[in-house]
C-alpha cells in the first residue's frame, strides 16, 4: 500500500512538470495529436501505478520521450507550415461570403443540422446572416456575422468611450494580492485609504475586494452579500 502510495505521488508530479512544460498554448489548442499525447502520458502514468513489477523508470522514461516528441514537433510546426498542417490539420471555411460551402461540408461528415446546430451556439441562428463560418484546427466554429449584423460600436457612432482596465482580484479570504495592485496601477496605500474611508480598517477581515474594468472598487465583506462600490482612479 505504502508502494503504491509513493509511486503514485511521485507520477503525480511527473505529469504534471510534463503538463507545465507542454505550455498553455499546447492544452488550449487540443488539436488530436495533443489529445493523442495527452491519453498516452495518462495511460503510461497509470501503468506503474496499477502494476507494482513494472520498473518507476520504465514509465517516467515513456512519459519523457513523449514530451521530448512533443516539444519537438511542437518546434518543427512553427519552422514549416507543411508540418504543422500535417499534425494539427488547417481551418476548413464551412461558409464563405454567405454561401455554404458543401464540399468541406462533405469533407468533415457535417451535416447542415450540424451546422446550424453550431451557428446557433455561436448566436448566429440565422445562416443568413453569416458571413464567414470557419472550423478551425482544434473543432471550434468561428463566426463572422455580415456587416449589417454586427452590433454597433462606439467607433460606428462616434463616441468616446473611457480606456478600460482588466478586472483583477485585490483582496480575496482576507488576503492581499499586491501583484494584481501593481497590474492595475494601485498602490498598498491608496487601497488602505479607501477601504478606511469605507469603514474598514482591517483588510483582513475582507471577504473580497477586486477593482472592475471601469476602475471601481467592489467591496464584499463576509456578513454581507451585497457590495461596497467605490470609484476611484489610482
Amino acid at each position: 500500500m505504502t508502494i503504491v502510495l509513493i509511486r503514485t505521488i511521485i507520477l503525480y508530479s511527473i505529469v504534471l512538470f510534463v503538463i507545465r512544460i507542454m505550455g498553455k498554448a499546447e492544452l488550449s489548442k487540443m488539436s488530436p495529436f495533443q489529445l493523442i499525447v495527452i491519453f498516452m502520458i495518462a495511460e503510461l502514468a497509470s501503468i506503474p501505478i496499477e502494476s507494482p513489477d513494472v520498473s518507476m523508470i520504465t514509465g517516467i522514461s515513456a512519459i519523457f520521450t513523449l514530451l521530448f516528441l512533443q516539444v519537438f514537433i511542437s518546434f518543427l510546426s512553427i519552422k514549416s507550415e507543411k508540418l504543422k498542417n500535417f499534425f494539427n490539420g488547417k481551418p476548413s471555411v464551412l461558409i464563405d461570403k454567405g454561401a455554404i460551402n458543401e464540399k468541406e461540408l462533405k469533407k468533415l461528415r457535417i451535416t447542415i443540422n450540424d451546422l446550424v446546430e453550431q451557428l446557433r451556439i455561436s448566436n448566429s441562428p440565422s445562416i443568413v446572416d453569416v458571413e464567414y463560418a470557419v472550423m478551425e484546427s482544434n473543432g471550434e466554429l468561428s463566426v463572422i456575422p455580415k456587416a449589417d449584423k454586427k452590433p454597433l460600436t462606439c467607433q460606428d457612432m462616434s463616441l468616446e468611450k473611457n480606456r478600460e482596465i482588466m478586472p483583477v482580484v485585490f483582496i480575496s479570504d482576507g488576503a492581499l494580492y499586491e501583484s494584481n495592485l501593481v497590474k492595475a496601477g494601485w498602490t498598498k496605500k491608496q487601497l488602505f485609504s479607501t477601504l478606511t474611508s469605507m469603514g474598514i480598517l482591517d483588510y483582513k477581515k475582507v471577504f473580497l475586494a477586486f477593482c472592475d474594468e471601469q476602475v471601481k472598487l467592489h467591496v464584499y465583506m463576509p456578513d454581507n452579500s451585497s457590495s461596497t462600490v467605490k470609484e476611484i482612479r489610482p
